[in-house]
């Protein structure tokens, strides 16, 4: 497998729009010819789908849920990243950029990240004109707060709820197209396999989740906007629903699939309380800016935090980290709050908490401007816990949140099947081993409003596309593969359920693949996960049909490609002798604790390729290169 990044040259503030330039174009009346499906509605899917019908493609938009409004980017909460120096603090599109490659650990291409940070400063003039409420300045001016790893404030928000209203703005314009009969919205139905006709992706293969109903869907090209693969943990930040299926069976068809290790892990969520837990819940990073994060210095100290006094808590991170305090990025804080519960000194029953404390706040701002910034926050903390943030500290702890693998993608969003795009969380672009704060709404709008209707009509306007028919023996073999795992399914009638299956799996790679890794432990897990998975196949319990109605099937089949992309996980994971971003060796650490990169060795995006059945996959190695900000051990002190 040959990567070719399509990576620009010359100087890198004109890269993006020198390539626009050269690209080939589809002219106008011709863009109504070609037929282009997109996988996902959130942010990524509904924006590309929306700009590529007003464009005057035909588009036909999937989505699991039942609209395209449930898309787990509504999740998201704290805000979303622009380099327009509101805020007159020294920010700029160069410094987002700099930050952006810094806070991944230089594990990310400058290209990408450079061209994000140019086009972020257009999202938000995008947001703003579909109506999007962002917080806002007495003046009127667009307020913005801070975000970790950053010291500037370039975080525009609407309260705790900006991923809402950010895809609202997307939603509305996906609408406006599906009204004109631009885009054809197929909700309730889910990918479950890709249709690859002379090495060209044509189109996906879908179950009706209602009806159990089979069906090909053929274009020209296919979008996969599907999210990230966090589930994989059981226990995650994501949307119960949020799968890899989507990306997997793209990969077992030919695309390669990046930097699956890389996983972030949220350092502000509600601890984990009982066996009886499904998911996790986020507490926005925001929090930081006017909560303290504290634990008591003495170890087993069991007092109430109002009778600990001040000279007796340990506020860790202000310690370690003067210049930037309780704001350093999401894996620094995530792996310091692990070392002070494993030192015993914990909060909460279990010991797996930190106190998060918006006293000092309090009497600075009042309990009415801590309401006017969090009350959403806030109030869903109190409903869970039982807690009044007011009073007393929220307790929070690290999780499993975002992902930085993915399809393997050029400069163009195009994987190593031609034919075939992948957009935001769905790819490996933009973050490198670590995503930094209020940047994965920016990744994911500026994919789908700015980035792939401009490439994908280099390729449209590029290929000659043969007639593709339903009768075709590449959609027939891809239909026949879908029923066959489907019907192997359900005839098991094992003993264990599909979720004790997931929930074994998850914490095996949580203590293994998680916070910190060892060869030993990834050694084990690679043992482990192979007859986990084989168990599965005669074991496992799904009841109901395939023609009907049948959440236990669909979760079947998502815990099926779990099991399998778990283990490329730990693979990933074992082959990379290093620490970077949220991926964190143990055997690799400076003396106080820090990652410890390996630049000469391993600067490379590792893109894995499928080799078949029970085969070892091929690992290939794109070399990254940095010109304008050069590695350096990551400081933040």
């Amino acid at each position: 497998m040959e990567l070719k990044s399509r990576t620009p040259s010359g100087s890198i503030e004109k890269r993006w729009d020198q390539h626009r330039f050269d690209m080939k174009l589809v002219n106008p009346a011709n863009k109504r010819k070609y037929n282009i499906i997109v996988v996902g509605s959130g942010l990524a899917g509904a924006s590309a789908s929306a700009s590529m019908a007003e464009l005057g493609y035909n588009v036909k938009c999937f989505c699991f849920q039942d609209s395209p409004r449930r898309a787990h980017s509504i999740a998201a909460q704290g805000g979303i990243n622009a380099g327009k120096n509101y805020q007159n603090d020294g920010d700029s599109i160069y410094r987002l950029f700099y930050d952006t490659v810094k806070g991944g650990d230089f594990r990310a291409r400058e290209s990408n990240v450079y061209r994000l940070a140019q086009i972020s400063v257009n999202i938000i003039d995008q947001c703003v004109a579909q109506g999007v409420p962002f917080a806002r300045e007495y003046s009127g001016m667009l307020a913005n707060r801070s975000f970790g790893g950053a010291q500037v404030s370039r975080t525009f928000y609407a309260r705790g709820q900006t991923g809402q209203q950010l895809l609202l703005g997307a939603y509305q314009a996906l609408l406006r197209q599906a009204a004109t009969g631009k885009v054809k919205l197929f909700p309730r139905t889910e990918m479950l396999d890709l249709i690859v006709i002379d090495g060209k992706a044509r189109g996906i293969v879908t179950r009706n989740l209602l009806t159990g109903k089979v069906e090909s869907h053929l274009a020209d090209a296919v979008v996969l906007g599907t999210g990230g693969y966090g589930n994989v943990f059981y226990l995650s930040t994501n949307a119960k629903g949020s799968n890899c299926t989507a990306i997997w069976r793209a990969y077992k068809r030919g695309a390669a699939l990046a930097n699956p290790c890389f996983t972030q892990i949220h350092p502000t969520c509600i601890p984990v309380s009982g066996e009886y837990q499904s998911k996790l819940t986020l507490m926005s990073e925001s929090l930081r800016n006017d909560g303290r994060i504290w634990v008591p210095k003495k170890k087993g100290d069991t007092r109430r935090p109002d009778q600990i006094p001040e000279d007796e808590r340990d506020y860790y991170l202000e310690r370690k980290y003067p210049s930037f305090g309780n704001l350093v990025p999401r894996d620094v804080a995530s792996r310091n709050a692990k070392q002070v519960c494993d030192e015993g000194r914990g909060v909460g029953e279990g010991g797996l908490g930190v106190y998060l404390d918006f006293a000092d706040a309090i009497k600075r701002l009042g309990k009415h401007g801590i309401r006017e910034r969090y009350s959403n926050l806030i109030e869903m903390y109190e409903r869970i816990t039982g807690e009044n943030p007011y009073e007393v500290p929220m307790r929070i702890y690290p999780a499993i949140h975002y992902t930085m693998g993915g399809l393997w993608v050029d400069y163009n969003l195009m994987t190593t099947l031609p034919g075939l795009y992948t957009i935001g969380e769905a790819n490996f672009s933009d973050h490198g081993a670590n995503r930094l704060g209020a940047s994965a709404l920016m990744q994911g709008l500026a994919d789908g409003y700015f980035i792939l209707p401009y490439t994908i009509g280099d390729y449209l306007s590029s290929t000659k596309f043969e007639k593709a028919e339903a009768s075709h023996a590449a959609v027939l073999d891809a239909e026949a593969s879908v029923t066959k795992t489907t019907r192997r399914m359900l005839e098991i009638r094992g003993k264990r359920t599909v979720t004790s299956f997931h929930r074994e799996l998850g914490k095996l790679l949580w203590d293994d693949c998680g916070m910190g890794r060892t060869a030993a432990g990834l050694q084990k897990a690679l043992k482990r996960v192979p007859e986990l998975r084989e168990e599965f196949w005669q074991n496992v319990n799904v009841l109901g049909a395939g023609e009907e109605l049948n959440q236990a099937l669909e979760n079947a089949g998502r815990v099926a490609d779990f099991l399998e992309f778990g283990e490329l996980m730990c693979l990933d994971a074992l082959q990379r002798n290093e620490s970077c971003g949220g991926h964190f060796r143990e055997e690799f650490q400076t003396p106080d604790g820090e990652a410890l990169r390996d630049d000469a060795n391993y600067s490379y995006v590792a893109a894995w390729e499928y080799a078949g059945p029970g085969k070892q996959p091929v690992l290939n190695k794109e070399p990254l290169t940095f010109d304008y900000v050069h590695p350096a051990q990551r400081s933040y002190k």
